[in-house]
């Protein structure tokens, strides 16, 4: 085999590949915090609903961590249309992601809601607090606090998942390697590139994230 590497051609779009890593970011931020907006209602409501809430709560979390989320996606963007919904490539795969997210975060969140004793949420209704109070005061710290590393982790995990966004044309990382590598014909190089883009892009959210655990949650979050 005889074959030359040419890292330069890929050098040169370093600049674009960096703004589709900027992309990459943004969907995980935006699928993690819309996903814990339903993760934290959904873990409640498995914990504290009603025999309703929690049957659907569970359906819901079953259908969503048993399925695939590029299969969710592609029901979003290719089925959808039939019924008579179109919907954009980016708000397709933010949708799906959220709704996977969300189904996940469900689950890790409960483990925090479990953790959270039944007295000190007594003794905040005795004080006064509104249920929407009590969840910003007591419950939301308590359990950022006990599953702040699993939470990270999904955020990592995100990040990385994200990649499948570019099987519909969305211009994030790996979907502008996949546009670089087909004009340069540089395949080998150009993932190689983007490989390290995405090492550099976990391994600086492990450490901002585990930098603002210990300063928000006193969590005791190892940097690397």
């Amino acid at each position: 085999m005889d074959y030359t590497f040419q890292f330069s051609a890929v050098f040169d779009e370093l600049p674009y590949l960096l703004g589709g890593a900027l992309i990459t970011l943004q969907i995980a931020f935006i699928t993690f915090w819309a996903g814990a907006v339903i993760g934290i209602f959904g873990a409640i409501a498995k914990v504290y609903g009603g025999a309703l809430s929690r049957r659907v709560t569970t359906m819901y979390v079953s259908f969503f961590t048993n399925t695939p989320a590029l299969v969710q996606v592609f029901l979003l963007y290719y089925a959808l249309p039939d019924a008579g919904v179109l919907l954009t490539p980016m708000v397709a795969v933010l949708i799906g992601l959220t709704l996977n997210a969300g189904a996940y975060l469900t689950e890790i969140l409960r483990a925090g809601v479990v953790s959270v004793r039944r007295s000190e949420m007594e003794a905040a209704a005795t004080l006064g607090m509104s249920p929407l109070q009590i969840l910003r005061h007591v419950m939301l710290p308590h359990i950022a606090k006990t599953i702040y590393a699993p939470l990270s982790n999904f955020f990592v995990w995100l990040v990385l998942g994200s990649s499948m966004a570019a099987l519909f044309g969305v211009e994030e990382l790996t979907g502008r390697a996949i546009n670089i590598s087909t004009a340069n014909l540089r395949s080998i190089e150009t993932f190689v590139v983007v490989a390290g883009i995405y090492v550099v892009l976990t391994v600086v959210a492990s450490a901002a994230l585990a930098l603002v655990g210990r300063w928000a949650f006193r969590v005791r979050a190892k940097i690397f």
